[in-house]
């Protein structure tokens, strides 16, 4: 070994991931401060908005559901009063033969009462089971449509992932709800009628029977709610972890992810973020033991005193025999009632728990979606105002763009250009209305986008963002994104022209019909600069009369730049045109450059007159030329 060299470090052990709380202006657990009675006092309300919402997804079902439970719980009365009738006469002194013919009517009674049972479980089953995958449709969908339609600046919100998330276990739980709330209903009513039964053979026993289950009623909501915590302490990291997860996984970043050797890091990360999802879980397990323990010995010893009462009324004759037989298949009725009404009514407060979350996500993108006016945008502008606009995101020390003034005109290009964080990308939603102004105004023709109604000013504008979608879509749909103009695919043909995409497109497998998503069975995948090209075409298929593009080129060719930004040219005269591009050489085609630096314009002017302005622009430009 040379006098030089050192052993070798030991490698440093990674950092575990940061600790991730739900916390934040919305992060208050609801269940922090409430106390039993107000959690039991949950479950009428969650049974009613179980109702509305399965009456307005199929009132027929409902209908059949109501009807179901009430025949059921009749027929539970009508079992029992059967079984009393019958136990009279088996119980009584007398040949066998003549007692059973003596209790025949009421066994008839009993076999069609438990019949009719059978059967009426059955349609209620069916019931239920038009009704749930309807339900959970319904709220998945409300929930998808509430995430699209708020305002894009509700993202930058804190909070506004780990409310999503925690939503979204509402929307999972959906499924649950209507039948733990027909299995409420039917223990409710067979509860019913069974305690009508036994009130009228002793009052006592119905007392000590609803002692029996009452703690294991009051164990079952302390164990969701302790659940609930345990849910609500993991929200953050769940969340992060989910998303990680798609990283990781997704083919798009496999090369990154191999190629850097980051598959041990996940991993390590990974599995870090579980097993502290797991401790928090397993720290639980011991209070939920404790519940479970306390409350089945009380349930136990009120259970035992239930029997040894009817024990009692039978063995110093103040109950008859047959009734005391009756009383003993009334108390097993009931127990199982009751133990049914706990066991689903906590999972009906178990789910509301969830459901609120969902509710409450709903109620705040409903807030959030945006409410701006009625008017309504001008079909082809030709000019939109800039008027000292100032926006900044939440959290943030600086505006991203502060006091910015800019007239653009119809037929003209102008190109943005500045450092990264400069500003840009928050001008062009400023523009296109995806963001409102924190102060001053941005008009189209004179009307101002925050009074307009925004769907008339998203169809006016094409946009391409810099980060666009790959929509496991065939080729036809990721150009028109659903929306076609005509029957026939010649719009489409000339948006792929357009961007020089014909021939990839003809060599794909089943051309515009082909899906492209390799992950898929049969889907094909395009190269970067390839799905740019589809990304523009989908805003060139629009035919806006406001077009903007967010770095449009920078994963294409020499000749696919050219291209785009030849058309581009061709097509300015009908319409608004801002290009956002890093690369200077792009912006001589251009009628008009803009400069931003720390949210602010600086320069403004034609390519040749910035060019040796000796400002940002040119050294930008002496920069681009020194590579």
């Amino acid at each position: 070994m040379s006098r030089d060299a050192t052993p070798s470090a030991a490698p440093v052990p990674p950092p575990p991931p940061a600790e991730i709380t739900f916390a934040g202006h919305y992060g208050k657990n609801p269940l922090g401060g409430a106390s039993f009675r107000q959690m039991c006092g949950r479950l009428p309300s969650v049974l009613g908005q179980t109702c509305r919402m399965a009456w307005r997804i199929d009132r027929g079902s409902v209908l059949l559901l109501l009807v179901c439970q009430i025949v059921i719980g009749l027929a539970a009365a009508v079992l029992l009063g059967a079984t009393s009738r019958a136990m009279a006469p088996i119980l009584g002194e007398g040949r066998a033969a003549d007692r059973i013919d003596a209790a025949l009517p009421a066994l008839v009674v009993i076999a069609v009462a438990v019949g009719v049972a059978r059967v009426t479980s059955a349609l209620a089953s069916y019931a239920e089971g038009r009704i749930t995958p309807l339900l959970m449709t319904a709220a998945d969908a409300d929930m998808v449509e509430a995430v699209c339609r708020v305002e894009a600046a509700a993202y930058g919100e804190e909070g506004f992932a780990d409310r999503q998330e925690a939503a979204e276990m509402g929307v999972m739980r959906t499924n649950l709800m209507v039948r733990d709330a027909q299995q409420f209903m039917a223990a409710m009513i067979r509860m019913a009628a069974a305690a009508g039964v036994l009130t009228v053979l002793h009052p006592l026993m119905l007392a000590l029977l609803v002692l029996a289950v009452l703690p294991a009623g009051a164990g079952a909501v302390m164990a969701a709610r302790v659940d609930y915590e345990t849910h609500y302490a993991n929200v953050g990291d769940r969340n992060v972890r989910g998303m990680m997860r798609w990283w990781a996984t997704t083919p798009k970043l496999a090369d990154e992810v191999r190629a850097n050797g980051m598959t041990g890091y996940l991993m390590f990360w990974y599995r870090s973020l579980s097993e502290r999802i797991d401790r928090r879980t397993l720290a639980m397990a011991p209070r939920l033991l404790r519940i479970a323990l306390t409350t089945s010995a009380l349930g136990g010893a009120f259970l035992l005193a239930t029997w040894t009462t009817l024990a009692w009324l039978a063995v110093t004759g103040r109950v008859e025999l047959g009734v005391a037989a009756t009383a003993v298949v009334a108390v097993q009725s009931s127990l199982s009632a009751l133990s049914q009404v706990v066991i689903y009514g906590a999972a009906m407060f178990h789910t509301s728990l969830y459901l609120a979350d969902m509710r409450a996500f709903l109620d705040f993108a409903a807030e959030r979606a945006p409410k701006r006016g009625e008017l309504t945008a001008p079909e082809q502008p030709e000019e939109i105002r800039l008027d000292e606009v100032v926006y900044q995101y939440p959290n943030k020390a600086a505006p991203a763009v502060n006091r910015v003034s800019l007239t653009l005109r119809r037929g003209e290009v102008v190109a943005v250009v500045g450092e990264n964080g400069s500003g840009k990308s928050t001008l062009t939603r400023l523009i296109t209305g995806l963001y409102l102004p924190d102060k001053g105004r941005v008009v189209w023709d004179g009307v101002d986008v925050a009074a307009a109604d925004p769907e008339t000013v998203w169809r006016r504008t094409g946009l391409v963002p810099q980060f666009f979608g790959q929509w496991p879509l065939a080729v036809r749909e990721n150009v028109t994104l659903g929306q076609p103009r005509t029957h026939h695919d010649a719009p489409v043909w000339d948006a792929v022209d357009a961007v020089g995409m014909r021939t990839a497109v003809e060599e794909l497998p089943h051309g515009l019909d082909t899906l492209l998503a390799r992950e898929l069975w049969g889907g094909s995948e395009l190269s970067g600069g390839q799905w740019q090209r589809v990304a523009c075409s989908r805003a060139l298929y629009r035919r806006p009369p406001v077009l903007i593009l967010d770095e449009p080129t920078s994963e294409m060719d020499a000749r696919g730049e050219h291209r785009m930004f030849t058309v581009l040219k061709d097509m300015a005269r009908d319409r608004i045109t801002i290009v956002v591009t890093h690369r200077i050489e792009n912006t001589r085609m251009a009628d008009r450059i803009v400069v931003m630096e720390h949210g602010r314009i600086t320069e403004q002017g034609t390519y040749e007159d910035l060019l040796h302005s000796g400002g940002l622009f040119s050294e930008l430009h002496a920069l681009s030329q020194d590579r």
